[in-house]
């Protein structure tokens, strides 16, 4: 997950960030974790691949810097996002978020919601600390990991009230199906750490991927599509066209956004079992009903028919 820097940095005025580091010593010692929370050892299929690629000069200050400040390692301990962020404003958790032009430009647009925002490219996460130290955006945070760990392990249920999930990797062969993001599991996750009525916002300009997140998202009972006709949305205003989205419309690609919202579910739906027993008591407390084959008289009583005397022969 780490990325190294094999060839010279180009210098930039003042000293060179270039320094000679012996074996094992990480690139940055006061940047993100490789595995913060030695997440390679669980046995779980992912939908990320860490990549190796350079690191300008200008992200590599930035991650120096600027990760003690903004940055944040998914080790699975226990997130207090008051405490991370100075105050009590709405958060939105964005996964996947490439070289971070889009996450700065939504954060700038809103400064009322904080953006927390996560992923695994080293280069991404410079860059976006640097675009955010340029627009003065104190309301981004940049956590490098597995989304997962810090959905499941670190952030209490309610806690969000947003999330956004653009362009992730469409997995095309079907063989890696299963490590689409998007899935059942996924969403129960979620689900349990979105506050109602938060909003789940997916793009992607992969039409198969998009059909499949359409599927999973209209059959899942925690979300209900915000489109009246249960389809696609077109782009919010909201949402920057991306780097990455031009590049596919370029291409001649088509692309969909989904945006769903978590539904408030009542407790007999959240809880089965309750249901059940409420539903055994109010049928013990209904009074003895008359078969319907047999009329009720007057007054709503009924009366079981006395057994006629036998007849003398």
């Amino acid at each position: 997950m780490s990325d190294f820097v094999d060839s010279p940095e180009p210098r930039t005025t003042g000293a060179s960030l270039r320094h000679t580091r012996a074996k094992g010593e990480p690139r940055f010692p006061d940047g993100p974790k490789a595995d913060p929370a030695g997440s390679h050892f669980e046995r779980r299929i992912r939908s990320f691949q860490p990549r190796r690629s350079r690191v300008t000069a200008g992200q590599a200050d930035a991650l120096q810097r600027l990760w003690p400040k903004w940055g944040l390692d998914i080790d699975g301990r226990s997130l207090d996002l008051v405490e991370l962020f100075g105050n009590d404003r709405p958060v939105v958790l964005e996964i996947g978020f490439g070289m971070g032009e889009a996450t700065a430009q939504m954060a700038a647009a809103d400064p009322e919601t904080n953006v927390l925002a996560v992923d695994v490219h080293t280069p991404g996460q410079g860059n976006l600390l640097n675009l955010a130290d340029q627009g003065g955006l104190s309301n981004v945070r940049v956590a490098n990991g597995d989304a997962i760990i810090l959905l499941r392990e670190m952030l209490p249920p309610d806690s969000l009230d947003g999330l956004r999930v653009y362009f992730p990797d469409p997995w095309p062969k079907k063989r890696h199906h299963k490590r689409r993001i998007i899935q059942p599991e996924f969403l129960t996750l979620v689900a349990s750490r979105l506050r109602p009525g938060a909003i789940v916002h997916c793009a992607t300009d992969w039409e198969p991927y998009a059909e499949q997140m359409l599927e999973v998202l209209t059959a899942h009972p925690d979300f209900e599509n915000t489109r009246a006709d249960g389809g696609f949305a077109p782009r919010p205003g909201f949402r920057p066209l991306t780097r990455f989205e031009g590049q596919g419309l370029d291409k001649g690609h088509v692309v969909n956004d989904l945006l769903f919202r978590r539904v408030q579910q009542r407790e007999q739906e959240r809880n089965p079992k309750r249901k059940q027993d409420q539903e055994q008591k109010q049928q013990s407390e209904l009074p003895p009903q008359a078969p319907d084959d047999l009329p009720s008289p007057p007054g709503g009583a009924y009366h079981a028919p006395s057994r006629a005397a036998p007849v003398p022969r």
